[in-house]
């Protein structure tokens, strides 16, 4: 017997709205305040994950720079973007009072080897660069209020799961509206945050539905093997990181409807 769509759980950021590049120039200011420069290979560290993971992220590579310079090995033009970072967004130079000089420690703020406090310091720089970016309001992506709004108008519960600290989610939800949503998880919500099943699980829960009867509207792999993890049908909407093989996709949420949503969870359609 096949699933009937009892709710819809969606990403926020790069799903409803266009906050991955602000993001990202987020990361690339830290990281510069940390002597690094980001690469595409950040990108799986740092899109779709909770802060404190992009945070540890971060402190890792900055500890391990440190190191290579202190046995002479030194990596050229710290502090700028790669030709193959992702997405193209300028680095800014260090802030003052910040890093001046690449490779070294924040003076009496990190250790010679990471821990609690030194990445909570870490991550509290990347939630501030974040919010200053998005203070001024963010941008829709194409569709997502009409789709919102057609749910609503169907009864069909929705719930917003993102990898986000609450403080930002707040911020966000000024433009898209709380109201849209039944149930609001953040990153503070659950011990374990994406790629791990947590955030889908308690959303499910909250709402009451078995994840199974549920569609998540990602756009990162990270978020799409939560979701998957959890057991939820999925429709991936992917930015700037194609969808992993397999996985149903679309280039916008224009082209998301209830209908089609209904036919994902009854598994009557593969999208590709």
């Amino acid at each position: 017997m096949s699933a009937e769509l009892r709710a819809v759980l969606f990403d926020m950021d790069g799903t409803l709205v266009d906050t991955e590049g602000l993001w990202w120039e987020a990361c690339a200011t830290v990281a510069a305040e940390l002597g690094l420069e980001l690469a595409g290979t950040d990108a799986a560290h740092l899109l779709g994950r909770p802060v404190e993971h992009a945070a540890a992220h971060l402190l890792r590579r900055s500890l391990a720079r440190r190191d290579r310079a202190s046995s002479g090995v030194m990596t050229a033009h710290p502090g700028r973007v790669s030709s193959d970072g992702m997405p193209p967004h300028p680095c800014p130079a260090p802030a003052d009072g910040m890093a001046a000089h690449p490779g070294r420690a924040l003076p009496g703020e990190f250790p010679a080897r990471p821990d609690e406090a030194s990445a909570e310091a870490v991550g509290a720089r990347l939630t501030d660069a974040f919010a200053e970016r998005i203070a001024g309001g963010v941008t829709l992506l194409p569709g997502a209020i009409r789709l919102l709004d057609d749910l609503g108008a169907a009864g069909v519960p929705v719930a917003l799961v993102s990898a986000s600290p609450r403080r930002i989610v707040d911020m966000v939800l000024r433009t898209v509206g709380a109201e849209r949503f039944r149930q609001v998880v953040a990153a503070e919500d659950t011990e374990r945050g994406k790629p791990l099943p947590d955030p889908y699980l308690r959303a499910a829960a909250a709402l009451g539905v078995d994840p199974a009867e549920c569609v998540a509207v990602e756009d990162s792999p990270t978020g799409l093997a939560a979701a998957r993890a959890a057991g939820c049908r999925v429709v991936a909407v992917p930015g700037d990181v194609p969808a992993p093989y397999g996985v149903p996709a679309v280039d916008s949420l224009e082209k998301v409807d209830l209908a089609l949503l209904r036919l994902l969870t009854a598994g009557k359609i593969w999208i590709s």
